[in-house]
């Protein structure tokens, strides 16, 4: 039965480039594993981004009725961890646990469900040693007289596959970093050595700590197995990360490492891409203090999983006012107790939207055909209404929004507090819209201000002032 209810399930993947039939490994049972989060500092939106999409795979993956065992790892060594634990003069256990605890609060805030296992990096040492081992064993890998240990690229004859990289154009801008002994400057580390008074761990060839892309490939074997269903993350770690995780499985195992390779697209800070350089860098924690963490979490899903998001004031209260008009057509409505509606045409133009690679735009767009509906049966057809409405937040809730009381969510607005660039921010752009001519956007941003005692004082499009009521 379950089976038939996702036997169309298509799935993009990096691997192929293309949408694939989804057929898990074990029928009825589907195996994730996610690279999570370098925790030296507070979430920011990219972060967000991948976090709230992975939650909706699992979520949707569930919905259908589906097991699913979602791994998502914690990198808590890390020569940033050291570098900012160096500089807070603090233990790097202590800063890594402190803000693993604000992870877990920011998730929460965004209703970001906790993966089945979340294993971090020093807890899996003696596997990372031991596939090292192996790797070294089967040739893929060396020992440096220093105690490092590298991957050898070359051994490796399928390098390049996933991110369709040639090992010839590999070695264009590639070099060896002084301190570095590597045969070919194309290899990466496995073991990083270090001196006696550093963070480390003994092996056999030394002192040292692990490279990155080893955790990953160490941690999925040991809480999944060799082989699994899904391997997500970010499109930035496609490589050279998700590449050496492929590598290095692969020749120690011997088995296909994972079957699908999802990757989340970026997120963009008013069409520039987020950096600190910049000035348009925001932590998930700036951004819940001025709105609240619903219409966050919907902006993230507002965009196909794969695509780019554009975060600015204007896309979040055009992500507020979507919520809006989905909860005023809950408002008012009994759907509690209601009557279940199952395969109703609703149902099947959602599913056929989440079961086309995650379409949650198109998904969303089956819930606003709802809530029109919904209105127009609250005059004629009260309980048809109900009805609806109860089916609307179950297929809602597989996406991880309206879920609150309908009247408690419309009584509160977007916007906490915000700061004078913001505002003036959104006074540029409802200027604009009034030179468009466009009074309903103009209006629903004056509206808003106005809410939170801002009073415009309107001249000419682009020199309308402000002033604190």
């Amino acid at each position: 039965m379950i089976q038939n209810r996702f036997k169309l399930m298509k799935i993009y993947n990096s691997f192929t480039q293309q949408k694939e039939i989804f057929s898990p490994i074990q029928e009825g049972r589907v195996s994730i594993y996610v690279c999570g989060v370098t925790t030296y500092d507070y979430l920011h939106l990219g972060h967000a981004r991948m976090l709230v999409a992975f939650d909706v795979v699992t979520r949707y993956l569930r919905f259908l009725g589906l097991d699913v065992e979602y791994v998502r790892n914690i990198t808590d060594i890390d020569d940033k961890i050291l570098k900012r634990a160096a500089e807070n003069e603090e233990l790097y256990s202590d800063l890594t646990e402190r803000f693993i605890d604000e992870m877990h609060r920011d998730e929460e805030s965004l209703g970001v469900l906790p993966p089945d296992q979340e294993p971090r990096a020093t807890g899996h040492i003696e596997e990372i040693i031991s596939m090292i081992e192996t790797l070294i064993l089967k040739d893929f890998a060396y020992c440096a007289v220093n105690g490092d240990v590298y991957f050898a690229v070359t051994q490796f004859k399928d390098y390049g596959r996933l991110s369709k990289k040639k090992l010839d154009e590999l070695l264009d801008g590639a070099r060896i970093e002084i301190g570095e002994l590597k045969k070919d400057p194309r290899d990466f580390v496995l073991w990083k050595a270090a001196a006696e008074n550093e963070v480390g761990w003994d092996s056999p060839w030394g002192y040292g700590r692990p490279g990155w892309h080893i955790e990953c490939s160490a941690m999925s074997s040991c809480c999944l197995s060799d082989s699994f269903d899904i391997h997500g993350g970010g499109s930035d770690l496609l490589f050279p990360h998700h590449e050496n995780e492929v590598a290095q499985s692969e020749a120690a195992t011997g088995a296909k490492f994972a079957n699908i390779w999802m990757h989340n697209g970026p997120l963009r800070v008013d069409n520039e891409k987020m950096s600190k350089s910049l000035n348009n860098f925001f932590t998930v924690r700036d951004v819940l203090d001025i709105y609240d963490a619903e219409t966050v979490r919907y902006l993230l899903i507002a965009s196909h999983y794969r695509s780019p998001i554009n975060y600015s004031d204007e896309s979040l209260l055009q992500s507020r006012s979507a919520l809006e008009r989905l909860y005023n057509a809950l408002s008012g409505l009994d759907f509690s107790n209601a009557k279940s509606l199952t395969n109703s045409r609703y149902e099947k133009a959602f599913n056929a939207c989440m079961q086309d690679d995650f379409n949650t735009p198109g998904a969303l767009s089956v819930l606003f055909d709802m809530a029109k509906d919904i209105f127009k049966c609250k005059a004629e057809n009260v309980e048809l209404a109900g009805q609806l409405a109860g089916l609307m937040v179950r297929l809602a809730g597989s996406l991880g929004i309206v879920q609150q009381n309908p009247e408690a969510f419309l009584k509160g607005g977007a916007e906490k507090k915000m700061s004078d660039e913001q505002i003036e921010s959104l006074i540029k752009t409802r200027d604009e819209a009034r030179a468009d001519k466009n009074w309903a956007k103009a209006d629903d941003i004056r509206d808003r201000l106005q809410a939170l005692n801002i009073i415009l004082e309107d001249g000419s499009p682009g020199s309308t002032g402000w002033r604190k009521g």
